[in-house]
C-alpha cells in the first residue's frame, strides 16, 4: 500500500462525508461533519496527543510481542512436528473465542494498566502471524524436500536453510494482515477498562454525547492503523522483494526457482 493511495482514499472519504453532512444536515451529536471533527482535534490537542501516545505504545509492544511469539510458535511447530500436533488444536480453540470475551478476563488478571492492553494486542497479532508462517513452512515443494533428503543435511538444517526462507512470503502476508489489527487490540482493551488511551477517550466522550471527540479519536486511530500497515510494507519489501506485488503461491514458486 502506497502512502499516496492512502491519502487519496482519506480525502475522498472526507469529501463525501462533508457533502453528506451538507445535504442531510444530521444532528451534531449523531454525525458531526469533518469540519467539526477537525475543530475537536484543534480544541484539545495535548489531551488527544497524550492518550494517542499511550495507545501507540500499547500497539508497538503488542505488535512486537505478537510477531515474536507467532514466528517462534510456527517455527517450533515445524521443528518439532509432534509438539505442533498438540499446540495447533489448542491455539485454534483459543482463536475461536471472540476478542470481547477475552478482554475482560485479561483486565481482571493483569489490571487496568498497560499490561492487559498489550496482552490483548499480542493475542490479536499472534494468530494471523503464526498461522500464515506455519502455512508457509508446510508448503515447501516436495521435490525440493526430496532433493535435500538425498544430502546429509539434518532436519534442522533443512528447516533453517530451505523451508524458512521459502516460507517468508507467507510470513509477510501474515504481517500485512496483522499490522492493522494492532490498534484494534489496544482499543478493545481500553474500552473494557482503562484510565487512559484513545479507547478511554472514546468511552468518556460518548458518555458525554461529545460525538465530535469520538470521531476525532477514531480519526487518530485510523491514522495509526494506516501508519502501521505502511511500516510493515516498508520493512517487508526489503525482506522479500520478489513478493511485493505477487500473491502467496506465486511468491513461493519464484523463490523456488531462485533457490534452484
Amino acid at each position: 500500500m502506497r502512502a499516496s493511495s492512502a491519502v487519496c482514499g482519506v480525502l475522498l472519504l472526507a469529501i463525501g462525508w462533508q457533502v453528506g453532512a451538507w445535504l442531510f444536515a444530521p444532528a451534531h451529536y449523531i454525525l458531526p461533519s469533518p469540519h467539526c471533527v477537525i475543530l475537536a482535534l484543534l480544541r484539545q490537542p495535548s489531551y488527544l496527543l497524550e492518550n494517542s501516545l499511550i495507545t501507540l505504545s500499547e500497539m508497538v509492544l503488542g505488535l512486537l510481542l505478537g510477531i515474536g511469539f507467532g514466528i517462534a510458535t510456527a517455527f517450533g511447530a515445524a521443528a518439532f512436528p509432534r509438539l505442533g500436533k498438540l499446540v495447533w488444536p489448542t491455539l485454534l480453540v483459543l482463536q475461536a473465542f471472540p476478542v470481547f470475551v477475552l478482554a475482560p478476563v485479561l483486565v481482571l488478571w493483569l489490571g487496568f494498566g498497560m499490561a492487559s492492553k498489550v496482552a490483548m494486542t499480542t493475542l490479536i497479532i499472534f494468530f494471523p502471524v503464526a498461522s500464515a508462517f506455519n502455512d508457509g513452512l508446510q508448503r515447501t515443494p516436495r521435490d525440493m524436500l526430496d532433493a535435500v533428503a538425498l544430502t546429509q543435511a539434518s532436519h534442522w538444517q533443512a528447516l533453517v536453510h530451505l523451508r524458512a526462507p521459502l516460507a517468508l512470503p507467507g510470513l509477510v502476508s501474515g504481517l500485512r494482515v496483522a499490522a492493522p489489527l494492532a490498534p484494534l487490540g489496544a482499543v478493545i482493551g481500553e474500552w473494557v477498562g482503562a484510565s487512559s488511551g484513545l479507547g478511554f477517550v472514546m468511552v468518556q466522550a460518548n458518555a458525554r454525547m461529545q460525538t465530535d471527540t469520538v470521531f476525532a479519536a477514531m480519526a487518530i486511530l485510523a491514522l495509526l492503523t494506516v501508519l502501521s500497515r505502511l511500516f510493515i510494507d516498508r520493512i517487508t519489501a526489503g525482506l522479500t522483494p520478489w513478493a511485493v506485488e505477487t500473491d502467496h503461491s506465486t511468491s513461493i514458486t519464484s523463490v523456488s526457482r531462485k533457490t534452484a
